[in-house]
């Protein structure tokens, strides 16, 4: 019996799930929502954190979860083909099995924003990462004072999520494009042209920011000047990881590993590295 327990808690051991629905996003991003018996009996994860997807005979990559940490009948994954894994899963459909491994990684500080201004900026597909702090920050207003939400995508066809983005109406939401045609009638330009119209105490706002590392970079510049603090600036960084569990060195930076020590960071750890090139 207990050499079957340690066979269960095996973090490389996969979980089958079911694809309970694919959800097209955009022209090249997916969410599918993912159901089985460890979603209603002890699946929990906190907003920020990710699993390793393993597509049976393709291999496995980190996405985040996209779901709500506060309801697991079903666990969501937002992905964009970019390349072979992803691709396969975002050619799986309803009732198809993937492999499951986590949850994995460090979480967004939503215990330290109570009481605070929330200013969450996503570039892309970095919103999916931020979804379930939205849905948290969402099911709990009351403990948060001003929620900002400032996203910046390449195209109009790029965003998602845009049936909940009009719904959050308890939360300002700015959209940006970097380019568009003239059907469009929203902001245009990068994401950090949003920063001005939003309100918010520097020296009391806690910011969440998820994004290509060049936007997350001029992102903390911009917020920096308007004098958030760097001990209240949190990113998350996904790359190069491959086992999840810290053994096979392919995310460190620095003398952290990203899939142990991160995914989310706090600024102030990690200032000295970010802004040093080949890291």
């Amino acid at each position: 019996m207990q050499e079957l327990k340690t066979k269960i808690e095996n973090p490389m051991l996969p979980k089958t799930f079911q694809i309970h629905k694919v959800i097209k996003e955009t022209y090249d991003t997916y969410t599918i929502e993912l159901s089985g018996q460890d979603c209603k009996s002890n699946f929990i994860f906190k907003p920020g954190q990710f699993n390793m997807i393993y597509v049976f005979g393709i291999g496995e990559v980190p996405i985040s979860i996209s779901s709500s940490s506060e309801n697991t009948s079903h666990i969501a994954h937002t992905t964009r083909s970019i390349g072979a894994v992803t691709n396969a899963i975002n050619a799986l459909r309803a009732g198809d099995t993937v492999g499951i491994r986590g949850p994995f990684g460090s979480n967004w500080p939503l215990e330290k924003a109570i009481g605070k201004d929330v200013i969450i900026v996503a570039g892309g597909i970095g919103l999916a990462p931020l979804r379930p702090a939205i849905y948290h920050l969402l099911s709990n207003r009351e403990k948060y004072r001003k929620v900002t939400i400032l996203y910046g995508t390449r195209t109009p066809l790029d965003i998602l999520y845009t049936n909940e983005l009009e719904k959050w109406k308890s939360m300002d939401v700015y959209i940006t494009v970097d380019r568009t045609d003239d059907k469009w009638r929203g902001n245009i330009g990068v994401v950090t042209t949003l920063i001005p119209q939003a309100a918010f105490d520097p020296k009391n706002t806690l910011a969440m920011i998820c994004g290509p590392e060049i936007m997350m970079r001029f992102t903390i510049q911009a917020l920096q000047s308007k004098g958030i603090s760097d001990t209240d600036i949190y990113i998350s960084m996904e790359r190069n990881m491959k086992c999840a569990i810290g053994f096979c060195g392919h995310c460190q930076f620095g003398p952290a590993f990203i899939c142990k020590d991160g995914p989310v960071f706090c600024f102030e750890q990690i200032k000295g590295l970010f802004s040093k090139r080949e890291i």
